[in-house]
């Protein structure tokens, strides 16, 4: 499996110079499984660079994909109307949302896209989009059998398991810690995953103090899951608007004292995941307006010089 973070940011989209590392947009993810098929994770405003990245390397040809939404809030959908793909008659979309009924998510996006908050309507969007509910879960997406468990969120969300070649890794966005019951189910379906992706939005500090009921997570309890579960990697999501870029290394740092395996998400970030190893693909730094190459994020899994083999990511230049 090919993952790649195509927006990392939670609640709304924040294009700043001092997000710059790790990304402004929100939540939207790429797997691209070894047999070349695709699932797209979230619709985030991330959504947008996705859709012209996969019109430009289709080259014309059709583009079919299985797309797994978390829930409906605005973060994770705002890159609906953006996505180009959706445009073409050519193209084929498999849209999921574990436990909402069809109907339901099938209005959401044609509801954003009405007067007056949309010139555009979902009629222009000639692409075939088959929504499906009422399956037996697990379900297969291409050669991925998928897993989801709800979460404790507001209006609710659910994380989703992926298990493909080789390999498992578990999305879980947009959860707070403190139901017994999704607590207990979070950590069955992270069970022997190769990699976590969580909310870690606050800090430990926050989630105890004025975030607590906000239904966002940290990173502290993101390592708790992983010991428990036996997860190998951690990787560190949905970042707060006002976390800019050396909060975030913070963090992580934070995070690496009691869980060596972590790094935070950035966009343009790409995991390559096969048979239970995990790596990074190397990326071009990212050069600022004066042509400076910036350093490698603190959170980066390239960061460190050491090679953590057997059970977690390996940091490696």
């Amino acid at each position: 499996m090919r993952i790649k973070f195509w927006g990392v940011r939670g609640s709304i989209a924040t294009p700043e110079r001092r997000n710059s590392r790790y990304g402004g947009n929100t939540p939207c993810i790429e797997v691209r499984l070894d047999d070349g098929s695709l699932i797209i994770l979230d619709c985030g405003t991330g959504m947008r660079a996705l859709g012209k990245s996969l019109v430009r390397d289709a080259g014309g040809a059709p583009i079919r994909a299985h797309v797994l939404l978390t829930h409906f809030h605005w973060d994770h959908i705002q890159g609906i109307p953006f996505f180009l793909p959706f445009y073409s008659p050519h193209n084929t979309f498999v849209i999921r949302a574990a436990t909402r009924r069809r109907q339901e998510f099938e209005a959401v996006i044609k509801r954003q896209m009405i007067y007056p908050f949309f010139p555009v309507g979902s009629e222009k969007m000639h692409a075939t989009r088959v929504f499906r509910d009422g399956e037996n879960w697990p379900i297969k997406a291409a050669s991925a059998i998928v897993k989801y468990t709800p979460l404790n969120h507001p209006q609710g969300c659910v994380a989703y398991r992926i298990e493909a070649d080789g390999s498992a890794f578990v999305y879980a966005t947009d959860t707070e810690p403190g139901s017994p019951e999704h607590d207990r189910a979070l950590r069955d379906l992270a069970t022997g995953a190769d990699v976590l992706i969580y909310d870690a939005q606050y800090t430990p500090e926050q989630l105890c103090r004025e975030k607590k009921g906000w239904g966002h997570s940290s990173w502290l309890e993101g390592i708790r899951i992983a010991h428990d579960s036996g997860v190998k990697s951690l990787i560190l999501f949905h970042h707060d608007p006002d976390s800019d870029d050396s909060t975030i290394d913070s963090l992580v740092e934070d995070a690496r004292e009691e869980f060596p395996a972590v790094a935070g998400a950035r966009e343009d970030m790409v995991l390559m995941l096969r048979n239970g190893v995990l790596r990074e693909e190397y990326q071009a730094p990212r050069r600022s307006g004066q042509g400076r190459a910036l350093p490698v994020p603190t959170g980066s899994v390239l960061a460190a010089d050491r090679v953590v083999r057997k059970g977690t990511i390996a940091l490696t230049r």
